[in-house]
């Protein structure tokens, strides 16, 4: 098999196995389905709350001290497999504490197994940039990207059209649902598998002994790394809004498709339109995606509050979930834009070590805007949602300024 063929049989199995990845993401989601399944079980709001820093800190904080024993193998493609098996049991035990289990007692065993799958979760994220890097050419990473988060979009989309032709499920049936979740991780692995990686047989360096010395002094000495940390924190507007965008659509009434059904058909088709689009742009100037998408979604922000305080509440009923996908549309742009800069700004164990503390780093922002903008939330979803659309305008500017590394 030639290069040419060779990268194009990679890039359809990585295209596939993080589509699937993508749809049990979507499927065992922190914003979503397992919030609906905690209120359908009487679960205290308490555990609720804890949900989406739960998985996206939890996903984020291992990277940095994993990334020196991922470096130690050869074979990253081995370690990606590994996580992604351990995803699909995770997500396995989720559906079935769902549905067995109520009130506290389901709280606190999806937290427990929500924290496992997300360290799974860190895995795989640091193993596939290096898996990509190893095996897709730069200039078309973005577009690999992309595609499979158009090919998750297209799956949920699927998932979303039933639950709203299904109507509400009882707490059995999103078990069920969870369960047949997790499958989509072991497909994933199954597809992986097949990826033709190089693998060096150099000996590789023992795990360094301190991991978050080693982060800071990366964070601190390495100027485009801390630009580029700080940027993707001011891009968390379009991550943490979405959740308050729901309660201010639960406030309103049912929306226009009611339930959980519209939110997945949002998330869905946001992915599937947003995946391909981005991808292709980010391979011209990620640093350019990533400032669209934080300004697109800034803006959405303010007109939803805007329309939320002026507007009755049988217009809000449409105008809220288009908010929603706007939002989620932009939130999809900005996440493929920032996968294409981190693998483009390096190669090789150096970029390894860049995937692993940024993400690190950026766990450690999430909980610190996280828990400010749940202060703020005291005084109401609006003023939260205000605050990170100001939060979103700084990132807009400082995304700007960026290196312009894709291209």
């Amino acid at each position: 098999m030639d290069n040419k063929n060779r990268e194009s049989h990679n890039a359809r199995r990585f295209v596939w196995a993080n589509g699937l990845q993508n749809l049990g993401d979507q499927v065992v989601s922190a914003k979503t389905v397992l919030p609906w399944a905690f209120q359908a079980a009487g679960v205290p709001h308490f555990f609720t709350a804890l949900l989406v820093p739960f998985r996206e800190s939890g996903s984020m904080l291992p990277q940095a001290a994993l990334t020196p024993w991922v470096t130690t193998h050869n074979s990253r493609k081995k370690l990606w497999m590994l996580g992604s098996i351990g995803q699909a049991v995770s997500a396995f035990f989720i559906g079935l504490i769902i549905i067995v289990a109520s009130g506290w007692l389901l709280g606190a065993g999806v937290l427990l197994t929500l924290a496992a799958l997300s360290v799974f979760r860190a895995l795989c994220s640091i193993a596939g940039k290096d898996v990509q890097g190893r095996t897709i050419s730069k200039g078309t990473r973005g577009q690999v990207t992309g595609r499979a988060t158009a090919v998750g979009g297209g799956a949920t989309l699927l998932v979303g059209v039933f639950l709203v032709l299904t109507g509400q499920l009882p707490q059995w049936a999103l078990g069920v649902l969870v369960v047949a979740g997790s499958l989509t991780w072991a497909a994933a692995t199954l597809v992986f598998r097949d990826i033709a990686e190089p693998v060096t047989e150099e000996d590789q360096a023992p795990p360094a002994a301190n991991w978050w010395q080693d982060t800071w002094q990366l964070y601190t000495g390495d100027r485009r790394f801390r630009q580029f940390v700080n940027v993707r924190s001011l891009l968390l507007v379009s991550a943490l809004s979405t959740t308050f965008i729901v309660t201010l659509a639960q406030r309103n009434g049912d929306t226009l498709l009611g339930g959980l059904g519209s939110f997945l058909l949002a998330s869905g088709v946001a992915s599937l339109i947003g995946g391909r689009i981005s991808g292709v742009f980010s391979d011209k100037s990620s640093r350019n995606v990533m400032a669209s998408g934080a300004a697109v979604a800034s803006v959405v922000l303010v007109l939803i509050v805007a329309a939320d305080a002026t507007l009755p509440a049988a217009v809000n009923q449409w105008l809220l979930p288009a908010g929603f996908f706007v939002v989620t549309l932009a939130h999809t742009a900005i996440r493929v834009a920032r996968k294409t800069y981190v693998a483009d700004m390096a190669e090789g164990d150096q970029r390894t070590h860049y995937v692993g503390a940024a993400n690190t780093m950026m766990g450690v922002m999430l909980l610190v805007v996280g828990g400010i903008s749940a202060l703020i939330a005291l005084a109401g979803p609006s003023v939260a949602l205000l605050f990170l659309a100001l939060v979103g305008a700084v990132g807009v500017w400082r995304a700007r300024q960026l290196e312009d590394v894709s291209g």
